[in-house]
């Protein structure tokens, strides 16, 4: 069997657990992104439509990003507890059981347990594993399992979904993005998707005090020429000083990555367990999702992030030793 009809297989397998399940539910990996949050709020809505309903978690409820409030967050429900588990809980983009966070437990509780994944580090972990690392994200296997279900795709579901698409694909413009992210880009305007809503909610709409913490972020930018590496420290003082949370500072990385002679580009944030998380992105030649993988992390090719026990100079030098010379 080739790839496309296991895929698709898969897809009908899903498809056929979900419509027997008497109950469904549905989360998604620890501080989510738009391709997690657009792809379980896009099921739950045009499951809704449908007459169905998913009830939805995620690891952390609060630390949902502002930046994404303008999709359905209304369906995020209480925590799922072992007492109260729906028979079917899907995993939206997902790559393995530790990005669950303190809903890790689900994995060994639930009857079916459906992966919904595109990232190829994923094991896969569910009963049915509905993985597709050709996927640009995980919106596009959400799109096809609707579509297997019959279930409606209207304004809101679309918009959820190109949510996913615009924000895995930095904008249509990453390596990821294939002829198949631009035909279903079509079919979700089609359907009603507002791109200058997501568009001006995710890339356009930051607070003043992050103004402050880009040019500290952006002073202590170093260059490794010879490895062609580009880093940054954010520590906590920074986001104290400015009154902000830290959710704010998802672009930053995308400031740090704009020297051309950033081959790889790396943000360090300083976290409240005397750690730190960095965020990895490439230009393409250097895969740094391997990197992230060797340091307990994940991702894709050309972005992805791990947390690290160590001060940001251990960090560094932990991402460097596994950068080849240019």
């Amino acid at each position: 069997m080739n790839r496309a009809a296991a895929l698709s297989e898969k897809i009908r397998e899903a498809a056929d657990v979900i419509v027997a399940s008497e109950s469904l539910g549905g989360v998604c990996h620890e501080r989510p992104d738009g391709d997690a949050l657009g792809s379980m709020l896009g099921f739950a809505s045009s499951a809704r439509l449908a007459g169905r309903s998913v009830q939805l978690a995620i690891p952390s409820p609060e630390a949902v990003p502002s930046r994404y409030r303008f999709l359905p967050t209304d369906l995020l429900s209480v925590p799922l507890s072992p007492s109260d588990l729906p028979h079917t809980v899907l995993a939206f983009d997902c790559a393995s059981v530790d990005r669950l966070g303190d809903l890790d437990w689900i994995t060994g509780q639930v009857e079916n347990l459906v992966v919904v994944d595109h990232h190829v580090s994923n094991p896969g972990f569910g009963t049915i594993d509905l993985i597709d690392s050709g996927a640009s994200a995980t919106v596009e296997l959400v799109f096809d399992l609707i579509l297997e279900l019959g279930w409606p795709v209207d304004e809101v579901v679309a918009t959820c979904l190109l949510t996913g698409l615009v924000t895995d694909t930095g904008r249509f413009q990453y390596s990821n993005t294939t002829p198949r992210t631009h035909r279903l880009a079509a079919r979700l305007l089609e359907a009603g998707a507002r791109p200058e809503v997501i568009g001006q909610a995710v890339y356009e709409e930051e607070p003043f005090g992050l103004l402050s913490v880009a040019g500290a972020v952006l002073s202590r930018a170093r260059l490794d020429a010879e490895r062609r590496v580009v880093w940054s420290v954010l520590y906590r003082e920074d986001l104290e000083g400015a009154l902000l949370n830290g959710e704010e500072t998802e672009l930053l990385i995308d400031l740090v990555r704009l020297p051309r002679e950033a081959g790889v580009a790396m943000l360090i944030r300083e976290a409240g367990d005397g750690g730190v998380r960095v965020s990895l992105r490439s230009r393409g030649e250097v895969n740094v999702g391997a990197i992230a993988e060797a340091l307990g992390g994940g991702g894709h090719h050309n972005a992805s992030g791990f947390a690290f026990g160590g001060d940001p100079s251990a960090a560094v030098e932990a991402v460097l030793q596994r950068v080849p010379f240019a």
